[in-house]
């Protein structure tokens, strides 16, 4: 006698293919418009740089008792900005990093513009220039951050500001993740991925304590930089962090 079967799988939406188990995707999206382009930049970041990163990892006690003394001013500013205002700090004593490659040619720049990645809705990114970033204080730097997100999310940046950066910042601070590789964006020679913080033992005298440290990532195209100064300019600034005195932005913030 021939067995009868009937088919219960579910159906599956016109155009989409079944995973091997047969079960019909969640969703099928193109990858087109500023996901799509978003793609194409990276894909072309990765096949067209010799994109190398350094991690190295720094202690936060001095920037904690920085912001606890600009608490008592009413004036805290956030560890992201503190660490932004560092960072620009040490590029004036790496220009190699603050610098572009082009057409087989490399351009040190003195002015620093900031490039900023910026999450938007939809899982989208951007990476704007905060320019001449090298002229403002911490005060400045922070109004300045807020002003360019702003615009951002409003979806009103300008074609020079999307294009103008010369090195980039990515921060995942708020995340569990304390080290990770940040891409370039070109033809930027360098962009430094900020990690989220853990607490470790660090050696004291006689003994130990806990400390909050936080990951950083600087990822370089060796085309450009070698992998001694790309080193060179992570110690020079987690000894920035770590050396920072409590009142050192007290005029940048009065």
């Amino acid at each position: 006698m021939k067995l009868e079967t009937h088919d219960t799988s579910p159906s599956v939406p016109e155009g989409a293919d079944p995973d091997a188990s047969g079960a019909p995707p969640l969703k099928v999206m193109p990858l087109r418009g500023m996901r799509g382009m978003i793609a194409s930049k990276m894909l072309h970041s990765l096949q067209s740089t010799a994109q190398l990163t350094h991690h190295a990892s720094a202690d936060l006690t001095a920037v904690q008792a920085l912001r606890e003394r600009c608490k008592s001013a009413g004036k805290p500013p956030s560890v992201q900005d503190v660490l932004l205002r560092l960072v620009i700090r040490t590029l004036a004593d790496f220009p190699a990093l603050n610098a572009t490659l082009e057409d087989n040619r490399i351009t040190e720049f003195d002015a620093v513009h900031l490039g900023l990645a910026i999450p938007l809705p939809g899982d989208l990114l951007v990476a704007p220039a905060l320019f001449d970033a090298q002229r403002l204080t911490l005060g400045e730097l922070l109004a300045a951050r807020q002003a360019l997100v702003e615009r951002a999310q409003a979806g009103k940046l300008t074609v020079r500001e999307m294009t103008g950066a010369t090195f980039t910042v990515s921060n995942l601070g708020r995340s569990r993740v304390h080290h990770f590789t940040p891409v370039l964006n070109v033809p930027q020679v360098a962009i430094l991925g900020i990690g989220g913080v853990e607490t470790r033992a660090v050696p004291l005298s006689g003994g130990w304590r806990a400390a909050d440290v936080i990951g950083l990532s600087l990822t370089f195209d060796h085309r450009a930089v070698n992998g001694a100064p790309a080193a060179a300019f992570l110690d020079a600034l987690c000894e920035r962090i770590e050396g920072l005195a409590p009142d050192a932005f007290d005029d940048e913030l009065a």
